[in-house]
C-alpha cells in the first residue's frame, strides 16, 4: 500500500513564554471541570525542551499515536511547511515527539484503499453561514440575525470559487463547503457556544468554540466565538484574493471582539499555494484522500480539558500561540474541519469512513457534514464505545468512559478542479 511522501520539509515549532495563569482565570477558563479523588484535575510540569527535530516516519499503516495533551502554562506557535504532500496513505504529522511534548490523538489504525468520485453538483443561493446566523455574500459587512430556532442547524451549502490569477486553460482550485451545527441540547435555546463562517466567494472556512466554563459566572462565550468569526468574515474581505493569510485575519478578528467570553478559533483558506490555515485550540480539521488521513492539526491544550483559547484584550493566550499550517492539496481531497465536539468523540478512522461512503454515494458536502456530525452525537450520547475524550481523560487519571455531550460543529470543503477558459 503506498504511503505518505513528504520532502522538503521544512517544521519549525519553538516556545514563546506568556503569563501564568492565576488558579481563579485558569479554572474560569477551563471547560467543565473533571472531578476525581483530588476534586481537580492536576495539570502535569511542562518540560522545557524546545520543540524541534522532527522526524517523520512512513509507514504502511496509518500507526496509532498515544493520546495525551500538551500541559503547562506555555504557549506553542510555528508554522508547518507540508511540501509535495503526494500520497494516500499516512499521517502528516506521525513525527517523533520530544519529550513532554504530546498532541492528543487523532490518527487511526489503518486505513484502505478507496476511489474517490465528485459528481457535480448544483449551485445554490450565494449565502454563507457564520455561527448560527446567516449573512449574505454579496454584503460586504456582516450583522447579527436572531439566532436559529433549535431546529434550524444547517448551512445553506456553498458552491462558489473565488477567480485565481491563473495561466488560461489551466486547472485551478475551488472549495465546494457546507456545515452542519447541532448545538448542545441543554443549549439550543441560546444557539450554543460554537460559531463558525463559510465565505464561499473568498475560498475560506473557520470554526470556533466558546469556552463553556464562562457560563458558571453568567457569560454566554458562544457571543465571543460568533462576534470573532463575524470579525473574522470582515478581515477576510479585506485580504487580497487567492492570498488570504489567516494567521493576520485572526490577529485582526481578536483585536476587535470586545465580548466577554474565550474560544478556540480555526481558519482556513484555499490560496494558490494550497491550504493556508491556522488552528489555535482543540478545534482543528483533518485532511482526507483517497480514503485515507493525511493531515490533521494537532490538539493545542495547557492540561487535560483545558485548552487554549482567546480572550478580548491579553486575558487568554495570544493568536500568535496559534499553529500555522501550508499544505499542498489534490482534487478530489476532502477537509473536515469542526470544533471538539467532532474531534472529542470521533476518531479520525470513523470520520473517514463516513468521507468515504458519502464520497461513493455522490452525497455533497452538506449531506456528508450532516452524516459526521449525527455520528459524532450518536457517540456523544452512548457510555459503552472509547471515544478520543474517554481516552484523554483516562490518561489524565480519570475513570470515564463514553463520549462527551457538547456543541457540535462540521464544515466540509471539496478540493475540486476547474480550468480556466
Amino acid at each position: 500500500m503506498p504511503v505518505v511522501l513528504l520532502s522538503k520539509l521544512n517544521l519549525v515549532i519553538t516556545g514563546k513564554q506568556v503569563r501564568l495563569f492565576n488558579l481563579a482565570s485558569s479554572l474560569l477558563r477551563q471547560h467543565k471541570i473533571l472531578t476525581a479523588n483530588s476534586g481537580f484535575a492536576q495539570f502535569l510540569p511542562y518540560s522545557r525542551n524546545s520543540i524541534s527535530d522532527y522526524r517523520f516516519i512512513p509507514n504502511q499503516i496509518c500507526n496509532r499515536a498515544k493520546t495525551m495533551a500538551v500541559s503547562g502554562s506555555k504557549a506553542i506557535f510555528g508554522d508547518v511547511y507540508a511540501d509535495e504532500l503526494v500520497a494516500s496513505c499516512g499521517n502528516g504529522l506521525d513525527f517523533l515527539k520530544p519529550s513532554g511534548v504530546y498532541f492528543a490523538d487523532r490518527s487511526h489504525s489503518s486505513c484502505q484503499k478507496a476511489s474517490v468520485i465528485l459528481r457535480k453538483q448544483e449551485q445554490p443561493n450565494n449565502r454563507f453561514l457564520c455561527g448560527y446566523y446567516i449573512c449574505d455574500a454579496m454584503l460586504r459587512n456582516t450583522k447579527y440575525n436572531p439566532p436559529f430556532g433549535p431546529r434550524m442547524k444547517v448551512s445553506v451549502i456553498c458552491f462558489f470559487g473565488v477567480d485565481f490569477r491563473a495561466i488560461p486553460g489551466e486547472k485551478t482550485l475551488k472549495l465546494l463547503s457546507a456545515s452542519y451545527y447541532m448545538p448542545h441540547p441543554a443549549k439550543e435555546e441560546t444557539g450554543g457556544e460554537d460559531a463558525h463562517f463559510i465565505c464561499a466567494n473568498e475560498q475560506a472556512i473557520g470554526v470556533a468554540d466558546g469556552v463553556g466554563g464562562w457560563a458558571e459566572v453568567g457569560i454566554n462565550a458562544g457571543e465571543f466565538a460568533r462576534e470573532l468569526m463575524s470579525n473574522s468574515v470582515a478581515a477576510i474581505q479585506d485580504e487580497p484574493k487567492g492570498f488570504i493569510d489567516p494567521a493576520r485575519v485572526l490577529e485582526k478578528a481578536h483585536s476587535s471582539t470586545k465580548s466577554q467570553g474565550s474560544s478556540t478559533a480555526c481558519i482556513i483558506a484555499l490560496t494558490e499555494e494550497g491550504i493556508h490555515a491556522i488552528n489555535l485550540g482543540d478545534s482543528g480539521f483533518i485532511v482526507v484522500r483517497d480514503g485515507c488521513t493525511v493531515f490533521h492539526s494537532p490538539v493545542q491544550q495547557h492540561g487535560f480539558n483545558f485548552t487554549y483559547q482567546l480572550e478580548s484584550g491579553d486575558n487568554g493566550d495570544l493568536p500568535s500561540s496559534g499553529q500555522v499550517f501550508r499544505i499542498p492539496v489534490l482534487p478530489g481531497d476532502v477537509i473536515v474541519a469542526g470544533t471538539d465536539g467532532l474531534f472529542d468523540n470521533l476518531y479520525n478512522n470513523e470520520v473517514t469512513a463516513v468521507v468515504v461512503h458519502a464520497l461513493r454515494a455522490g452525497f455533497s458536502p452538506e449531506l456528508m457534514a450532516k452524516q459526521i456530525a449525527a455520528l459524532a452525537r450518536e457517540r456523544a450520547v452512548n457510555r459503552n464505545r472509547q471515544t478520543p475524550f474517554a481516552k484523554a481523560a483516562q490518561d489524565a487519571g480519570f475513570r470515564y468512559y463514553g463520549g462527551k455531550l457538547d456543541d457540535i460543529t462540521v464544515v466540509v470543503s471539496y478540493i475540486t478542479s476547474s480550468a480556466n477558459v
